[in-house]
């Protein structure tokens, strides 16, 4: 899932904690053979019992009983800061890239160097970064990653004529057709603030191109410029064929909009759209997806966010060496190819990996994912959390009010906010 950037966070900790974390070393507290505990935001029935799945897995090759602490994923995210700090169970679920960075910077995940020894072959180099804290150690040990796309139902294109749109003049075009057939375009929430994190990002990558998303995301690039403008306004005109009232609805809602074809698409990850219709048993065979249509022709299709979920030791683990036991045995292409047998949504991200269970979603992803010349990881995992904090209320305002007169304000606001995060 698209991680919820509403946890506390101190502004610029990340930088001024990342020169102290090398001289963290690796812990081997506790017993191999002991049993784990595992905290998980994987609250959804179908992701919660794919996850359980895994666990009882890698106890059945050999690892430590693991006891599950399920927490709902938002209240899991927005509380990630004071759970670390206070006292947390031995593992828990987290996110690649500057999220994982940003806690590892903190002294409040456990250095993973001794398993990435054992399993580091079986991923590659990018997968690996990811992994990477600013001091150069591993503390992350990922599972799979899904992409972003527009999803929709085969059967309900089908009956009314509508073709798949690759430009974005084609996608405004049956917008407008949808909308005249009665049909909500696109299904849209952001009651929990992160997803509409997602079309920011397309629209970016898709407008000014993969590097000056991540620079903006770094604040080398300041929330004022024109091509933020070209960002607001592109998704000015989008506006009125997205679900009304979305900052009042959950993403699960939405996703049902879509499944009872009220709505035509939906713009959304795979682990949330596809596993909801698992949960639901809605026919998944109906369903499908496309990659988010082309607005500037240099950059075509080629980005897009594919966020990449895994699992951390916590710094305070009552036994770090049974919760590394059990990533050992993640860390492997035969322990992801147990997870997608229950998880129909997700791909895997070892190398060697044999999926023959990969259903059509998940076939489709691993080339959709393939074919990009590069992926995001997610805004509030690419960006500092405390600025992606800030992005969730100001794209709550402007979904309240997408008037062209009203983004220069947002601009502004995104820009002093950015300024004392970053320089902090």
């Amino acid at each position: 899932m698209g991680a919820a950037a509403a946890f506390a966070a101190v502004p610029g900790a990340l930088a001024a904690c990342s020169s102290s974390s090398s001289s963290k070393s690796t812990s081997n507290s506790g017993s191999a053979t002991s049993p784990v505990t595992f905290g998980s935001n994987y609250s959804d029935a179908s992701p919660k019992a794919a996850f359980a799945a895994l666990c009882a897995a890698a106890t059945a090759a050999g690892g430590p009983k693991v006891t599950i602490n399920t927490v709902d994923h938002n209240t899991f995210q927005t509380n990630i800061t004071s759970y670390l700090q206070g006292t947390p169970d031995d593992l828990f679920t987290w996110f690649a890239g500057y999220r994982m960075q940003y806690f590892a910077a903190q002294g409040l995940a456990l250095p993973l160097d001794d398993v990435w020894a054992k399993i580091g072959g079986n991923f590659s180099a990018p997968v690996k970064t990811l992994s990477t804290g600013l001091d150069g150690h591993q503390y992350f040990v990922p599972i799979y990653n899904y992409p972003w796309v527009v999803f929709y139902n085969k059967s309900h294109f089908a009956s009314k004529g509508y073709t798949v749109p690759t430009t974005w003049d084609d996608f405004i075009t049956l917008c407008k057709k949808m909308k005249s057939d009665g049909i909500v375009p696109l299904a849209f929430a952001d009651k929990d603030g992160w997803p509409a994190l997602g079309t920011f990002d397309i629209l970016n990558m898709r407008i000014n191109g993969y590097d000056y998303h991540q620079k903006l995301m770094k604040h080398q690039v300041p929330w004022t410029d024109p091509g933020v403008k070209a960002v607001f306004d592109q998704w000015a005109e989008l506006m009125p064929y997205m679900q009304t009232g979305a900052n009042g609805r959950i993403w699960q809602d939405a996703a049902k909009t879509l499944e009872q074809k009220q709505a035509g698409m939906m713009f959304q990850g795979t682990n949330q759209v596809a596993a909801q219709y698992v949960s639901d048993n809605a026919k998944l065979d109906d369903l499908d997806f496309f990659q988010y249509p082309s607005i500037n022709p240099t950059y075509g299709q080629d980005y897009m966010d594919a966020p990449t979920d895994g699992f951390m030791i916590s710094k305070k683990a009552k036994n770090a060496a049974g919760a590394k036991a059990i990533l050992e045995y993640i860390g492997t292409a035969a322990a992801e190819t147990t997870f997608l047998k229950t998880d129909q949504w997700d791909v895997g991200v070892a190398t060697g990996l044999q999926a023959p269970s990969y259903d059509a979603i998940q076939t489709k992803s691993v080339t959709t994912i393939a074919g990009c010349k590069a992926v995001s990881q997610f805004m509030d995992r690419d960006a500092d959390p405390a600025m992606a904090t800030a992005m969730i209320s100001i794209i709550q305002k402007f979904i309240d009010d997408p008037s062209t007169g009203n983004i220069a304000g947002l601009q502004n606001s995104a820009e002093q906010q950015a300024k004392a995060i970053y320089t902090s």
